[in-house]
């Protein structure tokens, strides 16, 4: 009787182990198929976002008209002078989701209905849209969530999925985000920025970083890029791969990811000194519950390597990459041999 209860728990605990096995390889499989997807998608041109004239003159294309103008102006909903709440930096969302979340390469919202609700390693959970501008407004903006249950909400959501609605799930689009730009092999180079700020960056955004406000004296035309009315550290563009794809696609005035003004280099120094100086603190206990998952190039410890903070924030990146492929791989082997291993015991 034992004899048969011992075999029958071998042949479960195999059937699990080949469940497990085969769920590895389907899962390495899949992400080969979903890269080629991505690959391909990239060569069949550039997302278009949807006209804004052929928003539909009813109640649902009002509130995505007022989405759009929250976007493009929202200092003057949520800004110092606020008509709705005074909650804000006074910069727009537009100053980064540059024309109004639609530029190629400037953060646009082309795959944001797609996507979301998705998991993501910095809150260690699943995010809904609604957390990700309360998200935006509490980093980017400096500022408080706006609420989830206030109809600005409802009609920045109704713009953001207007502008994806044409995008299928799990697809990619050509020049989403901000291009990741290859990696120096040296640190970026304050010093350099610095010169590169003054003379490209300066006559726009000021000698001090510290923007230029529009005449009605509400909102910013260009944002300050450090100091009290900047993002604060908990912001995405302190993330410098981020910043300096950004920057070098749309930076200074004129500049598309077509015909960009910067070198990679310069785009990385100039992202380097701007983030090099001051701007709002934000409590970020809660963020990163994995330390493991953290970006290379975010710049606040613990990490789950040896690096310091300084290389984190600066780089040179190819080592810290490096050494996170080298690990995941030799876990990817140990994992696998066990699996092996086990199932060839019970077999």
């Amino acid at each position: 009787m034992q004899r048969k209860i011992f075999v029958g728990l071998g042949v479960i605990i195999f059937i699990i182990v080949l469940f497990a096995l085969t769920n590895y390889f389907y899962s390495v499989n899949r992400n080969k198929k979903n890269n080629s997807v991505s690959k391909l998608s990239f060569s069949k041109g550039v997302w278009v976002a949807p006209d804004t004239s052929l928003i539909a003159h009813t109640h649902e294309g009002d509130i995505i008209r007022y989405g759009r103008d929250l976007i493009l102006h929202t200092a003057r909903y949520f800004g110092p002078q606020g008509t709705v709440a005074k909650i804000s930096n006074g910069m727009n969302c537009d100053n980064c989701h540059i024309e109004a979340g639609t530029r190629i390469w400037g953060n646009n919202f082309s795959r944001v209905a797609s996507v979301f609700p998705v998991y993501k390693s910095r809150s260690g959970k699943l995010e809904t849209v609604e957390m990700k501008i309360n998200d935006c407004f509490e980093r980017s903006l400096n500022g408080e969530k706006p609420g989830d249950n206030s109809k600005e909400m409802d009609a920045l959501i109704a713009y953001i999925n207007w502008v994806g609605k044409d995008v299928n799930k799990d697809i990619k689009t050509p020049g989403s985000g901000t291009e990741s730009l290859p990696f120096l092999n040296r640190p970026a180079d304050t010093l350099k920025g610095k010169m590169v700020y003054i003379a490209k960056c300066q006559t726009c955004h000021g000698k001090n970083g510290e923007g230029v406000l529009y005449t009605n004296g509400k909102e910013y035309e260009y944002p300050p890029l450090w100091g009290n009315h900047s993002f604060n550290i908990g912001a995405g563009m302190y993330q410098l791969s981020k910043f300096a794809g950004y920057v070098k696609n749309n930076m200074p005035f004129g500049t598309t990811y077509k015909n960009p003004q910067l070198t990679n280099e310069q785009a990385w120094d100039v992202a380097a000194f701007v983030n090099s100086n001051p701007r709002p603190i934000k409590n970020l206990k809660n963020d990163w519950p994995d330390i493991s998952k953290k970006p290379v190039d975010y710049p606040f410890g613990p990490y789950s390597d040896n690096f310091s903070e300084t290389q984190h924030k600066y780089g040179p990146f190819i080592p810290i990459i490096t050494e996170k492929k080298n690990l995941k791989k030799d876990d990817e082997k140990v994992q696998k041999n066990t699996l092996l291993s086990v199932g060839l015991v019970f077999y």
